[in-house]
């Protein structure tokens, strides 16, 4: 569910859409062309040719009016005079006439447009304005496709709305793209390769239909297996928002795989160019993708190739590969590109060693690459995969075989065939040569193993498999607990922003950025302010030496920069020359008047201790951003650092850790122990709460985080805040919904004796929600599910991960949850649901109380929360089917006011609310 996002500039944001289904413009009945022509080489023309030559179903009506008919078909002079209902106008008409001619349609009420024609926003603020003019006259109630596009196709039905030469074969692969341009270039070579597609389409500009209605409407169709995007720009923090909101949901179920160019700057800016949009930091859209599980490929060829590869074998469980090769350069080629994209060789177990010199000829390399010598035949290649296959010591296998004198391709392929599927690895093929080992690769084809011409690309897409399934592994993976996250300060920290801003400054001191970091349980060094010498000395005798002292300044944020950082003080003496050596060196530096005096510590030494950097800064597309690396004076040139999207939970925490190269040290180096990691997870998940609770927060970083295997001390922070006169409605958001505190809510029982609270659902309550299933009875399980669920299936982790997942976007889930008592765990004892369904504005309700909490008044109060959220949320309706013999729930949904309904004999009760 979306949040109440104020608007922005942006033209489509004049007047928001209200969710529809694109059907109309995948599926129409009945399509009108306006600007159809008869003129040659008109795209108008091209485009009307297109529809009527490829039947998908429905009736074509050129709009024209200066002409009676067009291609012999009847044209009327507007769409008004169009005597049939139209699902679906294609504008091909000149920009200016564009705005115009959408309310014409909207009057006719045409449901679906695609607007071919260009000249809009690329052409600059004129364009921009024309673009408003259409969102305006849309009024809400068409959706979009373009302006600036090559149109969209359905091969499956037979549609063809687009200006390009052909029709796409039918397939099980939907391509999006924003360059009309690269859609021609690929449909063009997909019909010499005899690739197919389910959808075929051409966004521009996006106005109006976005990544997010796309990949939720193909994610929902059953005919759509992988969706591959060409994405220049992937907009503004609107489109970002919904982009990582549907890709999140549909990743799980269907491979979504993504080329961007714009790695370099210049490339960067010529897509800018192109689309008329702003590109944020590739390396953050790298990290969005990550968070998400969209596989990022860097050539068009790999977008296939994958999407064909991830469609025939499972995903890689790790990232250890085994070779198998009749040849030593091409094996050794494939472990360059293995190891080069983050893989390993996989070490051959004891076991593996000793079956596979048991029979191949001594020579062999008794190694991985496992060299199975330029001899081999069918039988000796099928007996080395099928043992190296069930080695438990690799991810996956791939098979190299180049064309030597003694080999047979294609006797070998078929050999290989019975070993094509082995469960939970992928097995990959690399026939080298050409016309000779064609039958051999058309043969692993149809058995479903995925065949490259050279084994360095194979090893290559091995990686991408592993990096695919690594972040899918992610998003479901139930992390732990950290119960400082649950009790954190929000309210002292608000209040600290609150003052420096009323104060008129954007920056923090030191003392004011650990009281910070203090408010979120993040551990700081004791700090306080001396602004004389003699001052300095005091506090330090207090604190106890050795100490440090650092410059104290409302303006200067680097404090090293000019001198303003005195380490190991260990006497009076050592305080007193430190301060007079900043308070000259910043004089002289900077000005007199950054120095306000010195902010007073004591030396703290971690033993074995490593530092860390902890950051955030704003993204214009994706908001908040985190970073986590290698920290200390060397941060900048050493760059060993990760960047992710908050909020994050222990396991995002941990993905992001294990990006680095110093995440091998934390574990423990050179006899020294292991970093606390755990510890170390839920220090990042209440920085990440910190950085998407508290907005006006610009710039944060806490340099260095000391950290070693006893614990983790900030020993300096730095905040930067939003400028004074940033309206509050305009601070970034997080590209991905925090946990919504806003709906934590206490209540009491009926009889006043128990104490409840009401939450949302967070991941980590899966361990939770498995005990709370399990007291349920068979009765309650039955009216919830309309079935009686087995417990096994209730409980199973693919299952609870999903409901304990919520994209607080999409739905809303909350918890009633009784707190310990006697040093009892926190026990869930009811849930309900808000599901929003796509396309609309209607949401769907459940609730499950446990037996022994029934008739405690938990379901109504429940309900009236979700019904509220459902107010706030912009939705219009909430509804439920309940079973016919759940009369409790009936009367709980009637007493907030849903209207019930039954038809005679129907098993189930309809619920509904108009909001």
């Amino acid at each position: 569910m979306a949040d109440s996002v104020p608007m922005t500039d942006r033209a489509h944001d004049v007047l928001r859409q209200e969710p529809q289904s694109l059907d109309p413009i995948f599926r129409p009945r009945n399509v009108a062309v306006i600007g159809a022509t008869e003129n040659s080489g008109a795209v108008g023309r091209t485009l009307l040719w297109n529809l009527i030559s490829n039947p998908f179903g429905g009736t074509v009506y050129p709009v024209n009016p200066k002409r009676q008919s067009v291609l012999g078909i009847k044209a009327y002079p507007s769409i008004a005079a169009v005597p049939a209902k139209v699902d679906l106008a294609v504008l091909v008409t000149p920009a200016g006439s564009v705005p115009g001619l959408i309310g014409e349609c909207v009057d006719a009420g045409v449901p679906g447009a695609i607007i071919i024609s260009a000249g809009f926003k690329e052409m600059g603020p004129p364009g921009v304005q024309l673009e408003r003019q259409i969102m305006e006259r849309a009024r809400g109630k068409m959706r979009i496709i373009g302006p600036n596009c090559l149109g969209v196709m359905n091969p499956i039905g037979g549609l063809n709305a687009t200006f390009a030469k052909g029709q796409a074969r039918p397939g099980k692969v939907a391509f999006i793209s924003q360059s009309g341009a690269l859609c021609t270039a690929v449909l063009d070579w997909s019909l010499k390769e005899q690739v197919g597609f389910s959808a075929f389409v051409s966004v521009g500009s996006m106005l109006d239909v976005g990544w997010g209605d796309l990949i939720d409407h193909l994610g929902n169709d059953p005919k759509t297996s992988s969706i591959l995007i060409y994405m220049e720009s992937i907009g503004d923090p609107r489109d970002a928002r919904a982009f990582l909101s549907a890709a999140r949901e549909v990743a799980l179920t269907k491979p979504i795989i993504v080329i961007k160019p714009g790695r370099s700057e210049a490339a960067a800016k010529a897509a800018a160019s192109h689309t008329g949009s702003l590109t944020g930091s590739d390396e953050v859209l790298d990290a969005a993708f990550r968070r998400v599980g969209v596989l990022r490929v860097n050539d068009i060829a790999d977008l296939f190739s994958m999407a064909e590869t991830l469609a025939k074998q499972p995903r890689p469980g790790g990232n250890r590969l085994c070779i198998v090769t009749n040849a030593g350069g091409p094996g050794v080629l494939a472990a360059d590109a293995l190891v080069a994209n983050g893989g390993e060789l996989a070490p051959l177990s004891p076991e593996t060693l000793g079956e596979l010199s048991g029979f191949l000829p001594a020579a062999w390399s008794r190694n991985n690459p496992v060299d199975v010598l330029g001899d081999a035949g069918e039988d000796r290649y099928a007996k080395a995969l099928e043992i190296c296959a069930k080695d438990p010591n690799n991810d996956g296998v791939l098979v190299i075989l180049t064309p030597q004198d003694m080999t047979e391709p294609t006797q070998t392929a078929e050999a290989l065939r019975k070993h094509a599927h082995v469960e939970g690895k992928p097995v990959l093929a690399s026939w080298m040569g050409g016309v000779e080992v064609e039958a051999g690769k058309a043969i692993l084809n149809r058995a479903g193993v995925p065949t490259f011409e050279y084994p360095d690309t194979a090893a290559r897409s091995f990686c991408s498999m592993f990096r695919y399934a690594y972040a899918l592994r992610a998003l479901y993976e139930t992390p732990s607990t950290d119960e400082r996250a649950l009790n954190v300060d929000r309210e002292r920290a608000r209040e600290l922003i609150a003052g420096v801003r009323a104060s008129g400054r954007t920056l923090l001191d030191e003392v004011e950025s650990k009281q910070l970091m203090a408010a979120y349980g993040i551990p700081t060094v004791p700090t306080a302010v001396a602004r004389s010498a003699d001052e300095a000395v005091a506090t330090a005798r207090q604190m106890g030496y050795p100490a440090v002292l650092k410059l104290y300044s409302a303006t200067i944020t680097h404090k090293t920069d000019v001198g303003g950082v005195k380490l190991g003080l260990r006497d009076d003496d050592a305080v007193r020359r430190a301060f007079e050596e900043i308070q000259e060196s910043v004089s002289r530096l900077a000005g007199a008047q950054h120095f306000q005096g010195v902010t007073v510590q004591p030396m703290i030494s971690l033993k074995d201790a490593y530092e860390i950097i902890l950051g955030s800064s704003i993204d214009p597309q994706f908001g908040p951003v985190l970073l986590f690396g290698a920290g200390g004076q060397l941060v900048e040139i050493f760059k060993d650092r990760s960047l992710g999207l908050p909020p994050l939970n222990a396991t995002l925490a941990r993905r992001m850790m294990e990006q680095t190269r110093i995440y091998r040290a934390l574990q423990g180096v050179r006899g020294r122990k292991p970093v606390d990691l755990t510890m170390l997870d839920h220090l990042l998940v209440r920085f990440s709460q910190l950085v998407i609770e508290q907005r006006w927060i610009s710039e944060i970083d806490i340099n260095p985080l000391s950290v070693n295997a006893e614990g983790a001390i900030a020993l300096d922070a730095r905040v930067v805040l939003q400028a004074p006169d940033t309206p509050e409605s305009s601070l970034p958001r997080s590209a991905i919904r925090e946990y919504p505190t806003q709906y934590v809510t206490e209540l009491k029982s009926k009889d006043g004796q128990a104490s409840f609270t009401i939450r949302p659902i967070r991941p980590e309550d899966e361990p939770q929600m498995v005990e709370f299933h399990k007291k349920l009875s068979e009765r309650t399980v039955r009216l919830r599910y309309f079935y009686p669920m087995q417990l096994d299936l209730r409980t199973a982790h693919e299952r609870l991960t999903r409901v304990c997942f919520a994209d607080y976007d999409r739905e809303m889930a909350l918890v009633v949850e009784k707190p310990p008592a006697g040093g009892a765990q926190r026990q869930i004892i009811g849930v309900g649901r808000l599901s929003k369904l796509p396309g609309t504005r209607d949401a769907e309700f459940a609730l499950l109380i446990s037996d022994e909490h029934q008739r405690q008044g938990l379901g109504s109060r429940l309900l009236s929360l979700l019904v509220q959220i459902g107010r706030d949320e912009g939705l219009s309706r909430i509804s439920a089917d309940i079973l016919a013999e759940n009369v409790e729930m009936q009367r709980v949904a009637q007493k907030l006011g849903f209207r019930v309904t039954r038809e005679i004999g129907d098993s189930t009760a309809r619920a509904e609310l108009t909001l």
